[in-house]
């Protein structure tokens, strides 16, 4: 099951997506996805409406906390930082965990903000993003998938001079519009995590990020379980899993993005996300 969250009119609502179809039905009385995963049954129940009658927005406009993300979480984005950094090895032997300000998701086709005022070096990385659906605390590795309600794509746009003057990724990856989320969320019953689904990402129709999602270091099972060991997971937290090889400053010259660009990030089975930059 697809699930978005949109406005109609002056309405924001949660609905059930038909993406062959390219229609949404609202789910009745529900205006909120967090809300929406303590309920026992899903079901669509108001008017069919066409995607193009409705303005998507991110699945969880405002999180509740800062996202969880993981970085340098795939074997070809550690060999990338190798040639970047100069370092020999940059594969952890622990999973990085870091934070990013979320004070709005930007939603699927919206704009990203540049920061070119202060941002020279804008950079990209598509991301698989899990959706906590019940509070978890002190999960076993082989009951981590119980607790995710389904999984979207992040794109983790981040200022790459920021983040290495400040020699942590908080501040250069939490500016305001540098949290694309969407389209929807995908079930978990729906998606297979443990697959080999390619995740990529195209910067004005350019392939620039071309892996596969069971290239991960540490994998969702692993990062639940030990984030939960001393931390509750409440329903709609976010862990953003980390991004493959192919982000702007892997490559000789860096390709960065700049206002008027557009970039798609694509998880197969989960669909695509595509914002422009402005």
């Amino acid at each position: 099951m697809k699930l978005a969250t949109f406005r109609h009119g002056d309405q924001v609502l949660v609905g059930v997506v038909d993406a062959a179809a390219k229609t949404v039905s609202p789910i009745p009385g529900c205006t909120d996805m967090t809300a929406l995963m303590g309920c026992a049954e899903i079901r669509p129940g108001g008017e069919t409406l066409a995607l193009s009658e409705v303005e998507l927005l991110a699945p969880i406009p405002h999180p509740a906390q800062d996202v969880i993300c993981l970085g340098i979480n795939y074997y070809d984005h550690a060999a990338e930082s190798d040639s970047v950094t100069g370092k020999s090895d940059n594969v952890p032997k622990a999973a990085i965990y870091f934070s990013k300000r979320v004070n709005e998701a930007v939603a699927p086709g919206a704009a990203i903000d540049s920061h070119s005022d202060i941002v020279p070096d804008l950079d990209y990385e598509a991301e698989l993003a899990v959706v906590i659906g019940k509070a978890a605390y002190k999960v076993s590795e082989a009951d981590a998938l119980d607790y995710v309600f389904g999984y979207t794509i992040l794109n983790d746009v981040s200022a790459r001079t920021i983040q290495t003057v400040h020699s942590q990724w908080y501040f250069g990856k939490s500016l305001d519009g540098f949290t694309p989320i969407g389209p929807w969320i995908v079930t978990a019953d729906e998606f297979d995590v443990n697959s080999k689904a390619k995740i990529q990402s195209y910067v004005n129709g350019e392939l620039r990020q071309d892996s596969s999602i069971d290239l991960l270091i540490f994998n969702v099972q692993h990062c639940i379980s030990e984030l939960s060991q001393g931390m509750t997971l409440l329903p709609g937290t976010i862990i953003s899993m980390g991004t493959p090889a192919g982000v702007g400053m892997g490559f000789n010259p860096p390709k960065w993005m700049h206002p008027g660009d557009t970039v798609s990030c694509v998880i197969e089975g989960i669909g695509e996300l595509t914002n422009p930059v402005r």
